[in-house]
């Protein structure tokens, strides 16, 4: 029976928990992920989890957050004068943003505090610091 090796093109269903067992992502509903297993397209600790896995197979891993997301870096939290911000930016705490870089790329940041002063957006991933649970099913191995 054919298993995933590095260099496969995988498709997968997963589900994606916290440890307090809310569902982060999924992909019900939706046509299975496809990626090139070994090759960093996806988390290191499921890319890793399934290697070995046949089509038809599941399994459900943990990840832990070095493996996932990383830590959640406290230098990734940066102040931005309010007077900087420009009118109109959504500043509720939580709400996702992009800032744009100089070469034209874009930085995923969280507002993470507002005050009369500053806004704190953080760099992290959401899910930086977080063991993560899959619930995975190969689909098919191209």
């Amino acid at each position: 029976m054919t298993q995933v090796k590095s260099g496969d093109t995988v498709r997968i269903h997963y589900t994606g928990t916290l440890t307090d067992g809310s569902v982060f992502d999924s992909s019900e509903g939706r046509d299975p992920l496809e990626f090139t297993a070994g090759s960093g397209q996806i988390i290191p600790g499921l890319d890793a989890a399934i290697l070995g896995m046949a089509p038809g197979e599941e399994r459900t891993v943990t990840v832990p957050a070095a493996d996932a997301y990383g830590p959640h870096d406290p230098s990734g939290r940066q102040e931005v004068p309010r007077a900087q911000v420009p009118d109109g930016i959504p500043l509720d705490p939580g709400t996702r943003l992009q800032l744009s870089r100089a070469d034209g790329g874009a930085i995923p940041v969280t507002v993470a505090e507002v005050t009369e002063e500053v806004v704190v957006l953080d760099t992290n991933h959401p899910l930086a610091g977080q063991d993560l649970t899959f619930k995975v099913a190969v689909v098919e191995i191209a």
